[in-house]
């Protein structure tokens, strides 16, 4: 049996432990860059659309191809303060992952401001999302909220995905409908909205209740966790109510994005049947 001495260069182990250095060193390289450089790179065409008819956004520069520039649908009296460049598909995906669907479209921009907890003042249904780290998970929970009407998103500054190119492409334009508000700590945030009169319920698969049934106020904010481990313990012990929704097939959970869409669904139906 060939030792660690011995082995012949360039076996199947070599090779793995290369590509391990290889990434580890493009990760390094994406951390220095990100660190010299604020800005995100968003791009398909709802998410440039939107992110450029935002006026609260900092736009800097609009790479697009010649297919993809009608397909914005955008007057040029809008695009007269951005710098335009005209560029073949391949000058994008060379900015991107190789993998990224980017529609002939990529706007570099400042990422959107976070929020603070007084901009709640008129909304009657919040979103709250405990440690739900995947990007691809919270754009599509981003663009669920602003269907159904949600007037803020609320994540910790930890174990939440900032801002970026898979996120907003996710939320396909929702991320610049929305209120983005990043809190330190979770419990004391929803204490704080419950002073401010939001009933807070934790989606829970063991809630005593069906969340249907939960709603008892005008203002509602739900509270979900991550897929698997769920809500943690001080965020249970936080909320109001614990309410679960009823599965009745085979496989009774559900995407933490799924199970999101729903519950909005059965809150904003609750406000509306309340005036």
């Amino acid at each position: 049996m060939n030792t660690k001495k011995d082995q012949p260069a360039g076996t199947p182990k070599d090779t793995h432990y290369a590509k391990l250095r290889r990434a580890h060193r493009d990760q390094k390289r994406q951390a220095d860059k990100s660190a010299d450089d604020p800005t995100v790179k968003l791009y398909g065409l709802h998410t440039v659309r939107e992110a450029i008819l935002n006026p609260a956004r900092q736009k800097w520069r609009l790479l697009v191809t010649r297919n993809a520039l009608p397909r914005l649908q955008l007057e040029d009296a809008v695009l007269a303060g951005l710098k335009v460049d005209m560029v073949e598909p391949k000058a994008i995906a060379e900015l991107l992952d190789g993998e990224a669907v980017h529609q002939g479209a990529l706007l570099e921009a400042m990422p959107l401001k976070p929020e603070p907890l007084s901009r709640l003042s008129a909304t009657r249904l919040i979103l709250i999302l405990d440690q739900v780290t995947d990007p691809h998970n919270v754009g599509a929970i981003i663009r669920s909220a602003v269907a159904f009407g949600a007037g803020a998103l609320i994540t910790t500054n930890r174990h939440s995905p900032t801002e970026s190119g898979v996120l907003a492409k996710a939320a396909s334009g929702a991320l610049e409908h929305i209120h983005h508000i990043t809190v330190r700590n979770l419990a004391d945030a929803i204490e704080e909205l419950k002073e401010i009169g939001f009933q807070t319920i934790g989606l829970d698969s063991d809630g005593p209740e069906q969340l249907e049934d939960t709603f008892a106020e005008q203002r509602i904010a739900l509270v979900l966790g991550a897929e698997g481990k769920g809500l943690r313990q001080k965020t249970r012990m936080t909320v109001d109510a614990l309410a679960r929704l009823d599965v009745p097939g085979t496989i009774r959970s559900l995407n933490v994005s799924n199970a999101t869409a729903i519950s909005l669904y059965a809150a904003h139906r609750h406000l509306s049947s309340d005036g």
